[in-house]
């Protein structure tokens, strides 16, 4: 390891340097892009005085497609990042590394509960 421009690494670290998600990347910012759209049509609504139930029914669409989303990037988080933790050769580190992954997993679906 004389060249300082190479850092040792794990070969599980390696796996976290691509966002599980890379893959469907181009479907979820369509995705987002459509919901983009959604809410903009729901703050023409609101200024046009439209009927208050058919902005609500707009609204609950809006919030039913990001929580897809959010279960979505849940899912590649854990068949990705939680996975690739288990990957890790060193046992201490593989260890802290799905304590990690776990935790942020646990965390941000608490925070879609709220």
């Amino acid at each position: 390891m004389d060249d300082p421009e190479v850092s040792p690494v794990s070969p599980a670290a390696d796996i976290h340097r691509q966002h599980g998600y890379a893959g469907n990347k181009d479907a979820y910012l369509r995705r987002l892009k459509r919901i983009e759209g959604q809410v903009r049509g729901i703050a023409r609504m609101v200024d046009e005085d439209k009927y208050c139930i058919d902005i609500l029914t707009q609204v609950a669409a809006v919030t039913k497609a990001l929580h897809a989303v959010s279960l979505g990037l849940v899912e590649e988080h854990i068949g990705h990042c939680v996975v690739g933790a288990a990957s890790e050769q060193d046992p201490v580190l593989r260890a802290d590394a799905i304590d990690l992954k776990v935790k942020e997993a646990t965390d941000a679906i608490g925070r879609l509960l709220r």
